[in-house]
């Protein structure tokens, strides 16, 4: 992910994530807070939580999503904010790196 960028506000009925960090600094909403996290630290996102993920640095950010859960479809996003215009219920990716 780009410096100054960030993915959407969003949340899973269905599926957790587990995120590792593997390259910069993310700046990540879980819920009401939020917490910084550098190379080599990890955060679970559980199911019906308000997630989403930022790059506050001015290098790249590279990251691992782990998605768990019984139905792991693109379908199961709920956005409530999205820099890029995406619907609240558009699952579609998009290239943000």
């Amino acid at each position: 992910m780009q410096p100054g960028h960030r993915l959407s506000l969003q949340m899973h009925q269905s599926r957790s994530e587990h995120w590792v960090i593997v390259a910069g600094e993310a700046l990540v909403t879980l819920g009401e807070r939020e917490i910084h996290l550098r190379a080599n630290e990890e955060t679970i996102i559980p199911q019906q939580t308000k997630h989403r993920v930022a790059n506050p640095a001015s290098t790249p950010l590279v990251f691992i999503e782990v998605q768990c859960g019984s139905y792991l479809g693109e379908d199961d996003i709920t956005r409530f904010e999205d820099d890029y215009n995406r619907s609240a219920s558009d699952g579609g990716n998009s290239n943000l790196t």
